[in-house]
């Protein structure tokens, strides 16, 4: 079957533990082979290591692990920092490159922080151990390479990671209230000056009223490696949540209404330069949503969400894909996509509420009642699923869930 085949063991450790030497033959050999062999000679052999490098840095990252494997001059090469270096820069300049695309971890279990990662471009599952995280339960947000971990019980671990690498390190903790009802986190990692910002949005109801929520919105800065809590606001009507996103220095976060609005959900993008109130920056979702979804798609905000019925908003009837857009001055909402109902349908019986994430033109969607897995390609405009996921559901309430990510080597926490 397709789906026997279709996963392996990710050998992250190759780069830099494992090297395969050239086997040697063990068949006997006549004079006509002794001559073939005087004749023969490996094309590598030929080629200067910088040309080597250049074509190397051409495959996706899997194939990159195989290739260190080939021989202790291509693991030499694939280790070195020169490489890294054109690694990045072949698939920061080449738009049109398909190496290196998001993939897509999917958590094996409710509490087990183990999984299993899909590369779209091999379409292959590997299992494969992520750093730092406990449970399955912990804060996830990932950003150009780098993946960002916070505890679900005091909320003040929080580790930034490369998951292909295994590098980490822990943050401080964070300023404000340890105690909060609602929390969300996001990060945004700048390529050009290699450093790192990460976001945490707290929410807590201001005791007595329902309708009243204080929220506080803390920046860390891998530069200064020091937190700053930028906006302190009570908000009215509405509260937060635990879905937030950071593109061009803008603080995207959803907001929940508590009574008062005939929307579930409202959306506030807060300068990171700014401290006015954040109502302020109040942007209405396109639809009546059962939930919201936000990501960063090629330094666009989008939204995938589920389309509540018209009579029953609570209850999904389909799923939408929208980008926020400029004209003329003011922020609005353009549809990109739609799920047709035989993909809608493929899922099940698909709760209001489901997983979505991506990065680059790739959407990833997936319910948090089975393992199947859906993706979206916003530039061919194309619905696919992904390889069957290893994973198997064992017991009727069982929960999946997960997270895309870029694979990249050059990134460091």
């Amino acid at each position: 079957m397709e789906a026997e085949t279709s996963w392996t063991h990710y050998p992250y450790n190759y780069i830099t533990t494992t090297y395969v030497p050239e086997a040697e033959s063990y068949s006997e050999q006549s004079d006509d082979d002794e001559e073939t062999k005087d004749q023969t000679f490996s094309m590598d052999s030929l080629l200067p290591d910088d040309l080597l490098e250049r074509i190397l840095s051409f495959l996706p990252i899997a194939s990159i692990f195989r290739a260190g494997t080939v021989c202790k001059r291509w693991n030499e090469i694939v280790s070195s920092r020169r490489f890294l270096w054109n690694f990045s820069t072949n698939n920061n300049n080449n738009r049109n490159s398909v190496s290196q695309r998001p993939w897509y971890f999917m958590f094996t279990g409710t509490d087990d922080p183990s999984g299993y990662a899909y590369d779209p471009v091999i379409k292959k599952w590997y299992t494969f151990d992520l750093p730092c995280i406990e449970t399955s339960n912990w804060f996830v947000a990932s950003s150009r390479g780098l993946v960002c971990f916070m505890d679900n019980d005091c909320r003040n671990r929080i580790y930034v990671s490369n998951p292909i690498t295994k590098q980490w390190r822990r943050l401080v903790e964070p300023p404000g209230q340890k105690a909060t009802d609602y929390t969300a986190l996001s990060t945004f990692m700048d390529r050009a000056k290699q450093s790192y910002s990460v976001s945490v949005v707290k929410s807590k109801q201001v005791p007595g009223n329902f309708y009243q929520w204080e929220v506080s919105i803390h920046l860390y800065s891998s530069e200064t490696m020091t937190w700053t809590t930028s906006v302190t606001d009570v908000l009215t009507g509405w509260r937060g949540g635990d879905e937030s996103v950071i593109i061009d220095n803008v603080l995207y976060f959803l907001i929940y209404s508590t009574g008062g609005s005939d929307h579930r959900h409202g959306l506030i993008a807060s300068n990171l330069s700014s401290t006015s109130s954040l109502m302020k920056s109040f942007i209405p979702m396109p639809c009546s949503l059962t939930c919201g979804r936000l990501m960063n798609l090629k330094e666009r905000l989008v939204v995938v969400g589920g389309i509540g019925k018209h009579d029953r908003p609570d209850i999904i009837k389909g799923i939408g894909i929208w980008c926020l857009m400029k004209e003329g001055g003011r922020e609005c909402w353009q549809e990109m996509a739609r799920m047709p109902q035989r993909y809608f349908q493929g899922f099940g019986e698909l709760d209001d509420v489901f997983a979505s994430s991506g990065a680059d033109d790739l959407v990833y969607i997936q319910s948090y009642g089975s393992p199947a897995l859906l993706t979206f390609d916003m530039k061919l405009k194309c619905w696919r699923w992904s390889q069957k996921c290893p994973v198997s559901k064992k017991f009727p309430l069982q929960l999946f869930t997960g997270f895309s990510f870029e694979p990249r080597l050059e990134i460091a926490p």
